[in-house]
């Protein structure tokens, strides 16, 4: 195109936008021409304007959602309105803005200050879906849903067009702690983009117990992968994971004694986990889950979930399967497998009598030291071997020096093997009994049945007793003083002093059994009033144990055996895997005196 015909297109062109704009009708015109058209029209139809008292009714279609705002756009407004659902374990409150359901109280259970369990409530709590929809991702908590409700299920639906709509199905049966959901998506793999879509579920946990404190530190979101246990985010401090190795078959938002579990039927294919520790008054932590579903293109796309709203007790929890009952933490290995296989079925035995929980506990202690007296046995009697060789090995002291460590050990050996003693075996029967001791210190913290069960002066077995409480705040001591703390550490304090009288304990080791004693008591002083209550008894039982024993035992015939052992010839004594071990030593240790002189 030359200059030439480039110009005189150009100045077409203006010469048409001008006549356009100074030639268009007045408003005034418009409205006329209007007039005139309306009336030629009730003309024809015979009607003359005389005659229309009421203006011809206009009618309107409602344009959807999509003609309206874009996508799901008449549900972008409306006014929030609540319902209810619920049986006897739950009232469950759902609001019609995301559809979700926005508080669950517990019913039957009451909170410390004898308040309504409620696991969440207000605008913290959310559910819902992003979708991608016509290339905007679309959240549902946004949107406001129609509900419909019958005796045992609400329905929530939000329309894209009258053929499309996203629907929310809730259903809770009598009697049950458990929600089941259906979420339905109903044509709209013609706009709904990519192959997943993702669930969020976010959720702010209100305190329940007397310790805010002890109440975070066993709260934490759970999860589980297809055939692996399940496990949790931190528990002391912020953290996000996330989930990518393998088929997830359940998350848990889990506090101290109650939990909110999400089920799929089929396992998400991935999804991230958030908790942030919340610094808010009443509020424990902050959960967050992004769940991956996958969305196969069908018309109609249906997700089947299930939610389990309800108190952490062990039977509970293994009622609903998939080893969600592993989230009660019973401790590490061996310790969780006492817990579980031992002290919670003889626990759950004698609940069956009907006792109160004080009771149980004190029967529970007495079966357990029953069942360990063979090594408290044991470990008495090698300790009062030990006494009754210390004269001797004093004068092994005296006759030897303290200077050559190396040689007053291999004569005490020498001691050991002549009188038949292993030095060790007031150790290893305490040490055995040590896992079942520990046991306990995850058992009762996690153990839903002594929440709110009173016993003397202790009115919650699941929490502390502040029976002094200082109103201010003491360094490991805290702001109270719990007195079954107090006992339970004069009672081991006491526990230490004869301990030593019967091992004869000198120097060092006489005075470290007095250090733990009082460690402990700033550590378990804000422990539940039950674990205490348990050590205490433990302590007073070991004292009967330890007088009967001694009133069985005769410290002159367990040194004359000593004696005897002395004359024995080597070949009559029997050999203990100790002394076998301190034999291949004392052997080694001459073979190396051997090799040093031969060297020099």
């Amino acid at each position: 195109m030359d200059r030439n015909t480039f110009t005189g297109l150009f100045l077409i062109m203006v010469i048409l936008g001008g006549a356009v704009f100074f030639m268009k009708p007045s408003e005034a015109d418009i409205k006329k021409e209007r007039e005139k058209i309306t009336a030629d029209s009730l003309k024809k139809a015979g009607v003359t304007p005389e005659k229309t008292a009421v203006p011809a009714p206009i009618i309107e279609t409602k344009p959807d959602s999509v003609a309206l705002k874009g996508a799901f756009g008449a549900n972008l407004t409306g006014t929030k309105q609540t319902s209810v659902l619920e049986n006897d374990n739950l009232k469950l409150t759902f609001n019609n803005l995301g559809g979700k359901i926005q508080s669950v109280e517990v019913k039957g259970a009451k909170t410390y200050n004898k308040k309504p369990v409620v696991l969440f409530d207000g605008n913290e709590n959310k559910f819902g879906l992003n979708i991608n929809v016509d290339g905007k991702v679309i959240n549902t908590n946004t949107l406001y849903f129609t509900a419909s409700q019958t005796a045992e299920n609400i329905s929530m639906k939000a329309n894209y067009n009258a053929d499309k709509y996203i629907e929310f199905i809730y259903t809770l049966k009598p009697k049950s702690n458990n929600v089941d959901l259906s979420i339905n998506l109903n044509g709209l793999n013609q706009v709904i983009q990519g192959n997943s879509i993702s669930l969020n579920w976010e959720t702010t946990l209100l305190e329940q117990e007397k310790s805010i404190k002890k109440e975070q530190e066993h709260s934490a979101p759970y999860y589980k992968y297809i055939e692996k246990n399940p496990d949790h985010l931190s528990i002391g401090k912020d953290e996000k994971v996330e989930l990518t190795e393998g088929k997830i078959e359940w998350i848990s938002f889990k506090q101290q004694f109650f939990s909110a579990v999400l089920i799929p039927q089929i396992p998400f294919d991935k999804g991230d986990l958030e908790v942030k520790i919340s610094t808010e008054p009443g509020k424990i932590k902050e959960y967050g889950a992004n769940m991956q579903l996958p969305f196969n293109q069908l018309a109609a796309q249906n997700y089947a979930l299930k939610f389990y709203f309800g108190d952490n007790k062990f039977d509970d929890l293994k009622a609903q399967g998939q080893s969600i009952e592993k989230q009660v933490d019973m401790g590490y290995w061996p310790l969780k497998y006492i817990n579980r296989w031992i002290v919670l079925p003889v626990f759950q035995f004698l609940e069956g009598f009907g006792w109160g929980y004080g009771v149980i506990i004190l029967v529970l202690t007495i079966l357990l030291k029953i069942a360990m007296s063979p090594l408290t046995y044991k470990s008495y009697i090698s300790m009062a071997k030990m006494r009754i060789l210390k004269p001797e090995m004093d004068e092994i002291k005296a006759k030897v020096g303290e200077d050559n460590a190396t040689l007053l050990q291999q004569e005490y050996l020498k001691l050991y093997k002549q009188v038949g003693v292993n030095p060790l075996g007031g150790c290893l029967p305490m040490l055995l009994q040590l896992p079942f001791v520990m046991a306990f210190f995850f058992f009762f913290p996690n153990l839903f049945e002594l929440r709110g069960e009173s016993f003397l002066w202790m009115k919650d077995l699941s929490t502390y007793d502040d029976f002094i409480k200082f109103g201010f705040t003491i360094p490991f001591i805290g702001d109270h003083l719990s007195l079954m703390c107090v006992l339970m550490t004069i009672s081991t304090l006491i526990y230490t002093y004869f301990n030593n009288q019967i091992s004869g304990a000198t120097g060092q080791m006489k005075y470290i059994g007095y250090i733990m004693p009082i460690i402990f008591l700033g550590v378990l002083n804000s422990y539940p009033s039950g674990l205490n209550y348990y050590y205490f008894l433990a302590n007073m039982l070991t004292f009967l144990q330890q007088y009967l024993i001694r009133r069985m035992v005769n410290d002159d015939k367990i040194h004359a055996i000593l004696q005897e052992n002395k004359v024995k010839p080597q070949s009559e004594k029997k050999k203990s895997k100790f002394q076998t071990r301190l034999d291949d030593y004392m052997r080694t240790q001459a073979q190396a005196k051997a090799q040093e002189k031969k060297n020099k």
